[in-house]
């Protein structure tokens, strides 16, 4: 059996939030560090937030996601608000100085209609001159070709079971790719399998949206260290400030 918390803790091991070894991190924690009021949307198991503590940041801090298992183990810090709930449903008024999704979960708002009353709701949950930052997958890279079965890891999980966890992408639809995720022991016993989709948008699609919320691009860059936007880039960042 391998259940919601399973998956929540096998998160946190495969992807360790840690300002000192990944540039992306550390770029997400230069802005949450210099804002009084930071909404994390997407926030997953916590991992930014819980850093921001760590740090010293002493404004609020708030994690919107619609994960709960997720939530629980974000919830081990007491002293940050976590809140279960989507984007689009968020209800927030001039409440924060930066919103921000990281990790690619800006991905996951798959429809037009998603994603354009996500955008609005965190824009009116900015206050006015507010930044909302973000990171998508570019899609001229097409990372997606790259999940395969035969690209599965392995990895050994807090209970000491060796697992191995694959992707396998069932299709592509103009944006939108759709795949599973299997985890399975060695022997390949099926333990689990989750279906998502995530939507690649490129840079003129990304600044449509944004306009159309009411955001004003400020920066964009091809990669953690503020590298130019390229066909090469693997990354599109975005920091977009409410217009």
């Amino acid at each position: 059996m391998f259940t919601d918390a399973d998956a929540a803790a096998l998160y946190d091991l495969l992807n360790p939030w840690d300002v000192t070894r990944y540039p992306s991190d550390a770029l997400y924690n230069e802005l949450v560090m210099a804002a009084d009021a930071v909404l994390d949307v997407g926030c997953g198991t916590g991992g930014m937030l819980h850093q921001a503590r760590e740090l010293g940041h002493r404004g609020r801090l708030v994690g919107l996601d619609p994960d709960l298992a997720a939530l629980d183990r974000a919830r081990r810090r007491t002293d940050i608000e976590w809140v279960a709930g989507v984007a689009a449903d968020a209800s927030w008024d001039r409440e924060f100085d930066l919103v921000t999704m990281a990790s690619n979960a800006f991905q996951c708002l798959v429809s037009d209609r998603e994603l354009s009353a996500s955008l609005v709701a965190i824009r009116r949950a900015l206050r006015d001159g507010g930044r909302f930052a973000f990171d998508t997958r570019n899609p001229q890279v097409r990372e997606w070709e790259e999940w395969k079965p035969s690209n599965a890891s392995e990895v050994v999980d807090g209970n000491g079971r060796t697992l191995r966890v694959s992707h396998d992408v069932k299709s592509v639809v103009d944006d939108v790719v759709t795949l599973t995720e299997t985890t399975s022991a060695p022997d390949g016993t099926v333990l689990r399998v989750d279906l998502a989709s995530l939507r690649f948008l490129d840079v003129s699609r990304l600044g449509a949206f944004l306009h159309e919320a009411g955001f004003e691009i400020e920066a964009q860059y091809g990669g953690w260290q503020h590298e130019a936007v390229s066909d090469a880039s693997r990354s599109i960042v975005t920091i977009a400030r409410r217009a």
